[in-house]
């Protein structure tokens, strides 16, 4: 089962966070409206969101993760091919670290953007084994020994030398110890990442799916000069529901500056 959809069907508690109110769309924001996560499915498809588009003012960005159909070159070259005639961002959402040589270095050029989270996280079991944190049934015995390995999985796929633009969930925990979040979460594992980051020149999204990060990290990294993305991280009609990230974006004075934009222009809905 794909992991959004497991989270939403069994409407687990992703963070301790309030949930944001059901803001109505303003005639004009401070910050840019993109929502750069959003999937395509057989039932839910392009038309489906630029209609989406068309009633909100919301641009898109359409992601795929690698692997199936998009497994090598003429596989990525196809998805890209096929939202070529749509006015929407084309972005390549790996699930781990190693996943370019799969792909050219030029057919990766055609890509607008490569975001990627750090959920998938080897157990250190001798296995192979992973950790799937989205998994409602995630099991963590040891918090603190968790986020040491969990901090460490972050490191590596933010400083690992392939493409990548927008590290997305950040700061995401497993249900099982979502009621410590702000107790796990200190500052200086907060200053960590951000730092590296910083040196990347990454940006930050803000995930309305998830409820992350929270207001605290957006600050300090806004403080620090890093970029943010929105993202609903959806497959379905919330697409470009940014409930969330608006609100984040109104309490941390983001602006036009403080996001992260693709190269190409697009055309407004």
């Amino acid at each position: 089962m794909q992991r959004r959809a497991f989270l939403q069907n069994t409407g687990a508690l992703l963070t301790p966070l309030p949930a944001a109110r059901t803001l109505a769309a303003p005639a004009q924001e401070a910050f840019p409206l993109v929502d750069l996560h959003c999937h395509l499915t057989p039932s839910f498809t392009i038309d489906h969101v630029l209609e989406i588009s068309r009633k909100t003012g919301v641009q898109f960005g359409i992601v795929v993760n690698p692997g199936g159909a998009v497994s090598d070159d003429p596989g990525l070259r196809r998805f890209i091919d096929s939202l070529a005639p749509y006015p929407v961002y084309r972005g390549l959402q790996p699930m781990s670290p190693g996943w370019s040589r799969n792909f050219s270095p030029d057919t990766i050029k055609l890509l607008d953007y490569v975001l990627m989270d750090p959920q998938t996280i080897p157990n250190g079991n001798g296995y192979g084994e992973t950790l799937r944190i989205w998994n409602f049934d995630t099991y963590v015995d040891d918090a603190q020994k968790f986020m040491e390995t969990y901090m460490a999985h972050i490191l590596e796929v933010i400083e690992n030398k392939e493409q990548l633009n927008i590290f997305g969930w950040p700061l995401f925990l497993p249900v099982c110890i979502a009621r410590d979040y702000y107790t796990l979460w200190t500052d200086k594992r907060m200053q960590t990442i951000i730092a590296a980051l910083g040196r990347r020149g990454l940006a930050i999204e803000i995930n309305d799916l998830a409820h992350t990060p929270h207001e605290r990290f957006v600050s300090m990294a806004k403080e620090q000069g890093l970029k943010f993305t929105f993202g609903s991280d959806t497959r379905d009609q919330k697409a470009g529901r940014l409930d969330y990230c608006r609100q984040i974006a109104r309490n941390c004075a983001l602006k036009q500056d403080d996001f992260f934009r693709p190269g190409r222009t697009l055309p407004k809905p």
